[in-house]
Order: structure tokens, then sequence, then C-alpha cells
């Protein structure tokens, strides 16, 4: 039997559970500021970020919680706008959580350095919508109740 195709929300999901990295795009004074981020996921799916206070995005995340986070799954392609990559648009919200602290940490475990210096955060992405582009014209828009297992 012939396997179905991922639906654009599963593509979604499996893209950034993949990633261990993500360009994180925050607002610097009405432009756009993209800058390179580890990344992991909690429980639900909804993506974690650790920034030093002392980083331009996490300043920018101050002022305007509002962020996308762009992941490439296009690594190794000849052409790479014929692979998948997801943006992701959502809201940083700081936590304090230790069970998303050491998700992050088993993700990422070199991060174990610095996680505990005074100046570095955990950030969760509250997702609000992926835009999906899984090659050329394969385009879709995915809405948070499709990606967030809640």
């Amino acid at each position: 039997m012939a396997e179905l195709p991922e639906s654009p929300a599963a593509t979604v999901r499996r893209l950034m559970r993949e990633a261990d990295r993500a360009t994180l795009a925050t607002a610097a004074a009405g432009w756009p500021f993209a800058s390179l981020v580890l990344a992991a996921l909690d429980d639900v799916g909804e993506p974690l970020l650790l920034l030093s206070d002392l980083a331009e995005h996490a300043k920018n995340i101050k002022s305007e919680p509002r962020v996308s986070l762009l992941y490439d799954g296009t690594a190794g392609l000849d052409d790479p706008l014929t692979g998948p990559r997801v943006t992701v648009l959502g809201r940083a919200r700081e936590t304090t959580d230790t069970v998303r602290l050491d998700r992050f940490l088993a993700r990422h475990p070199a991060a174990k350095l610095y996680a505990g210096f005074k100046d570095f955060r955990l950030y969760r992405i509250a997702v609000e919508r992926a835009h999906l582009v899984a090659g050329f014209g394969k385009i879709h828009w995915v809405e948070a109740a499709e990606l967030i297992a809640v």
C-alpha cells in the first residue's frame, strides 16, 4: 500500500522537531532583525529559546513580543527553493518552568554551561500560525490549533 503524503500540519511539526536551530526575527525600532538561535520544543510543540538579556533579540522581545522563527529544511538540496521551510508566528514569553528548561537542555547539552547565568532566560513561543513552503506551489497557512497538542 502506498504511503499517504503527510499533511501540511504534520510537515510543519516534523520540520520544527528535526531542527536544532532557527532564524529568529524580532522588531528593532520598527526594523526587522534576524538572528540565529538554538531551538527546542516543549511537550505540546511550542518552541523554546534560551536567550541572554544582553542579546539584541532579547532586548527587542522585551518591547515587542511578536516574533517569527524560520525553520529551514532545505539542507543538502541542490536547489534549496524546492525544499521545505516554515515560518512560525507567535509571541515570546519568558518562562521559569524547569521542565521546559530541562527539555531545552536535553536538546542542547552544551547550553548547560551558561543556562544558569543571571542574564539567560528561557522563552516559550506561543504559536499563533505557521506559513509552510514545501516546494514550488506547495504553500499553506497552518493555524496553531492544528500544530499544538493541548
